[in-house]
C-alpha cells in the first residue's frame, strides 16, 4: 500500500508540473490512494524530488566541443554538398590568411603585407585591368571587435556586385593603393597601409571610394580630422 501511495503522489506531482491531460477518472483513482494529510505530506516530499528532474534543463554537448565535430564527415552527406562547402570555405579562407607576416616598406613611403600569393602567371601592373575585393579601414579608429581600424567602405555593402573594376594608373583609385598591389596574382591577398599625406591628396583628387552606409559616411567624415592613414584590405578576383 506504501508503495501504491507513493507511486500515486509522484504522479500526480509529475502532473502539477507538466500539466498533462488525463481524465476525471485516473485523476479521482490516483487521489483515492491518499488522505488529506498523506497527500500533503508525499505531494510536498515528492515535489522537491522531482523539481530538479523537471525544471532543470539537459546539458547537451556533456562537455565536448562541438566546433571538434567540423573535421568529421557529415552523417546522411551522400550527395556530398556539406563536404564540399566546408572544401570551399577552406578555400575561401585558408588558415595561412592567418599568419601574421611583416609589413615591406614601398618607395612612397607606404606599406604591404601579404597574407596569400595568390596563383596563375597574370600579375598586377601598370596598365591591368583588375577586379578586386576590397576593404578600407580607417586606421585611427581602432576598436577592441576591429584592431585595424572600423571600416568606412567594402566592397561587399558599397556596390552591386561586390568588387571594384579599374585599370592599374588610369588615376581612378589611389596611386599608393596601386603601388602595394604590383606583383600580386588572381586570388593574392594584401593589406596595404597608404599614409595620411597620401589620403588627404587622394581625397582631393577625387580618388576615394565613397561608402553608401550611414557608419561609414560618419568614419569616412571623422577621418580627415585626424591622422587619416587607411589600411585597404584587396583580394584580387581577375587580372587582364
Amino acid at each position: 500500500m506504501f508503495s501504491r501511495i507513493v507511486t500515486a503522489a509522484i504522479y500526480l506531482t509529475t502532473l502539477n508540473y507538466t500539466g498533462a491531460f488525463v481524465t476525471p477518472r485516473q485523476h479521482e483513482r490516483a487521489n483515492t490512494l491518499l488522505n488529506a494529510e498523506g497527500r500533503r505530506g508525499f505531494l510536498a516530499s515528492a515535489s522537491t524530488a522531482l523539481l530538479p528532474l523537471v525544471a532543470s534543463p539537459l546539458v547537451a554537448n556533456a562537455g565536448i566541443d562541438p566546433s571538434a565535430l567540423k573535421s568529421f564527415q557529415v552523417e546522411g552527406d551522400v550527395s556530398g554538398a556539406a563536404t564540399r562547402l566546408k572544401e570551399i570555405e577552406a578555400i575561401q579562407k585558408p588558415a595561412e590568411d592567418l599568419v601574421n607576416r611583416e609589413y615591406e616598406k614601398l618607395p612612397s613611403g607606404g606599406s604591404y603585407r601579404e597574407y596569400r600569393e595568390g596563383k596563375g602567371e597574370a600579375v598586377v601592373e601598370k596598365g591591368s585591368k583588375v577586379a578586386v575585393e576590397m576593404t578600407i579601414r580607417c586606421q585611427s579608429f581602432a576598436t577592441a571587435n576591429e584592431p585595424g581600424g572600423i571600416k568606412y567602405f567594402t566592397t561587399k555593402e558599397d556596390t552591386d556586385f561586390n568588387e571594384l573594376a579599374w585599370t592599374i594608373g588610369s588615376g581612378v583609385l589611389p596611386p599608393g593603393l596601386e603601388e602595394g598591389m604590383l606583383g600580386m596574382h588572381r586570388n593574392g591577398l594584401r593589406r596595404i597601409e597608404v599614409p595620411s599625406q597620401q589620403v588627404f591628396a587622394a581625397r582631393n583628387a577625387n580618388q576615394l571610394p565613397k561608402p553608401t552606409t550611414k557608419a561609414g559616411e560618419r568614419a569616412f567624415e571623422r577621418l580627415f580630422k585626424t591622422d587619416a592613414t587607411l589600411l585597404f584590405e584587396v583580394m584580387v578576383n581577375r587580372i587582364k
